[in-house]
């Protein structure tokens, strides 16, 4: 799932050149054509379209509302106060663009890129132009290039696990079914630093409930799986020193596998009087 390294693979894709490019409404009609031809023949959409403003530049998406109302944060907004009647227009100014897009190609497509795909020969799944380790400086490889596992989160200023932030954003919109994709596709995932997996996991726990049971779960068992490799991390001391509910959780859960170990050892050991 990761790997220590020096080299700050963070601060590297930080520095790459920024794209600023702002969709503008007189590119709206072509947007709004190329999901229509996006979508699966057998389907013919008919409900109106909404536009969507996005992020703190207000990047433009349209999808149609029947597509929205897939979702019952949509299905709601498009009752309320967040439509805008006339112009069929929604504002999501603290969403980020590049995961708001992935949650519209799923509404539409039933997955995001990079796609899932089961190996029949190997018997096994994995993801569309993965790459083991998230390069930036790497080439594409044709099509839609080689997917990076993280991504950078305007919010918080931090590169971080992109299915995490979809995951995020999938509670958000209560859209069950992609945070199962989403967790499925995170643990397909390898060759992340300990301090990416780190902000990832603090980033998981400050948006999503205290009952969430999966996505928590995952980075709990993580680091506890992979925990000769965590405690080596002078990053892992930095967080631990720090604090916060992550690390009572991981406390509780060691707690929860020594446990285990314990009974496991004494179920085999034979009992003498």
């Amino acid at each position: 799932m990761f790997k220590r390294s020096d080299r700050n693979r963070v601060d590297k894709s930080a520095r790459l050149k920024k794209s600023n490019t702002v969709r503008d409404p007189q590119k709206l009609s072509k947007l709004q054509r190329s999901i229509e031809e996006t979508l699966p023949v057998k389907k013919t959409l008919s409900s109106p379209i909404v536009t969507l403003t996005v992020g703190r530049e207000g990047r433009l998406f349209a999808a149609h509302e029947e597509v929205l109302c897939q979702s019952p944060f949509f299905e709601r907004a498009c009752r309320d106060q967040y439509l805008e009647a006339q112009s069929k227009r929604i504002s999501l100014p603290d969403e980020e663009p590049g995961i708001f897009s992935a949650v519209l190609e799923y509404l539409y497509k039933g997955d995001y890129y990079p796609r899932l795909l089961h190996n029949k020969h190997r018997n096994s799944w994995e993801l569309e132009d993965a790459v083991r380790s998230p390069d930036p400086s790497e080439n594409n490889r044709g099509g839609r290039g080689a997917v990076e596992a993280t991504m950078h989160v305007s919010s918080v200023d931090q590169f971080l696990l992109r299915d995490t932030v979809v995951y995020c954003a999938a509670e958000r919109f209560g859209l069950e079914e992609l945070k199962c994709l989403a967790l499925r596709k995170q643990g397909l995932q390898s060759g992340i630093d300990v301090g990416t997996i780190l902000r990832s996991a603090q980033y998981a726990y400050d948006h999503t409930p205290d009952s969430d049971s999966r996505l928590r779960a995952h980075y709990l068992a993580l680091i506890i799986r992979c925990r000769k490799t965590f405690k080596r991390s002078g990053t892992m001391q930095a967080e631990m020193e720090r604090g916060g509910k992550l690390f009572f959780d991981l406390f509780v859960a060691m707690c929860n596998h020594l446990d285990d170990v314990v009974e496991l050892s004494n179920a085999r050991t034979p009992k003498t009087i």
